[in-house]
């Protein structure tokens, strides 16, 4: 049979309190309430310190905790100095734990909206240090870049082989489409003005030049980053979570050689590749509809096509589609490799790729478009 629990008082001093706490404290027992505490607290002279003593205690559990609890936060709230030297260690032990993390007091409050000029500012600042960051780790990809050049750079062949598969063989049902469909929209919207003037045969010239300056390189760019620079920073990410990125380090590897430029060398090769490509999708879908649709000649179509055309614009987009491409690598990369240590952070490190290569992609065709502007070109 069980003992029953005990709790009785007495005063060591004017300012002390001695709680004495026998028998069994389980929470099958009938065990006295926190208030008794409080009761003798409030009676005689003022308590500046509370004691314990539990030498005489058979048994306890979690009944004995939730008391010592509420007695604990009783202290707290009147400023009374709560001495637990006298508890077993175990409830010492436990008592630490269910104190250690302090509520949340400001978890109910209503989210106070910061003044228009600091949210300016803050945004100002993170944007200052993403563009720091940014240019860092391009100096770095450069230097890496650089020791490749030299035979120097340490990652692995096969490594590059497959990336490269990924971003070419891979990439082309998804570029072929959109080509296709950029160039059948651009041709169909160019008919139904030109053929106001009686000049549908300049359909061929308004396709072929757009495609070869601007969209096939442009559209290439803007689906590699979606495709190819979120796998990247979804990659790196998750190495970043397993704490592989750091293995690297450790063993002297260079993460910017073995995971940033086996990636950056496959999109500067492949991109060109993928540009050409999207520009012959993009000229057929232009076929398509002045053959198909507007009963142009295909021989009189393919011809205007080829004197409008010429290596100056074919260069053009595949420079753009180069600088595109190590856009979207180390947008991707970086990225990735500022992934936090959580599942989260590596989806919001492949929302912020796509988000930041799509933008230095417009970014760039604009500054593209000024110097060729400016030089006749």
């Amino acid at each position: 049979m069980a003992i029953p629990s005990e709790l009785s008082f007495s005063r060591t001093s004017d300012d002390t309190l001695l709680v004495r706490i026998a028998g069994s404290w389980t929470i099958q027992q009938e065990l006295p309430s926190p208030e008794e505490v409080q009761k003798q607290v409030d009676q005689g002279p003022p308590v500046q310190r509370l004691a314990f003593e539990t030498t005489d205690i058979s048994q306890w559990d979690s009944g004995l905790l939730t008391f010592l609890l509420e007695v604990l936060d009783q202290c707290s709230q009147r400023q009374i100095d709560a001495d637990d030297k006298g508890l077993p260690d175990g409830v010492r032990r436990l008592l630490e734990l269910a104190t250690a993390v302090p509520e949340k007091t400001d978890a109910a409050k209503v989210a106070v909206r910061e003044p228009l000029l600091v949210q300016v500012g803050n945004a100002s600042l993170e944007i200052a240090r993403s563009l720091v960051s940014m240019v860092v780790f391009l100096g770095d990809s450069t230097i890496a870049f650089g020791r490749f050049l030299a035979g120097k750079a340490r990652y692995r062949r096969t490594d590059l082989g497959i990336i490269i598969e990924q971003c070419g063989a891979q990439a082309l049902p998804i570029v072929s489409l959109i080509s296709f469909l950029v160039g059948l929209i651009l041709a169909f919207v160019g008919a139904v003005q030109l053929a106001m003037f009686g000049a549908q045969i300049f359909v061929a010239n308004l396709v072929g030049i757009a495609m070869a300056r601007e969209m096939g390189a442009l559209m290439t760019a803007i689906i590699m980053a979606g495709r190819t620079g979120a796998a990247f920073a979804a990659q790196i990410g998750t190495m970043q979570v397993n704490e592989e990125v750091d293995a690297l380090t450790t063993m002297g590897i260079s993460p910017m050689e073995f995971l940033v430029l086996p990636r950056m060398l496959a999109l500067i090769v492949m991109m060109p590749l993928l540009c050409l490509y999207a520009d012959l999708m993009g000229i057929l879908g232009g076929v398509f509809v002045g053959v198909g649709m507007m009963d142009l000649n295909f021989l009189q179509y393919v011809e205007q096509t080829r004197n409008a055309l010429n290596l100056t614009q074919f260069g053009i987009g595949v420079f753009k589609s180069v600088v595109f491409g190590v856009i979207i690598a180390v947008s991707g990369c970086l990225r990735g490799i500022e992934c936090g240590r959580s599942a989260s952070a590596v989806g919001d490190a492949a929302t912020s790729a796509v988000v930041t290569s799509i933008v230095l992609i417009i970014v760039a065709d604009g500054i593209f478009a000024v110097i060729t502007n400016i030089l006749g070109i």
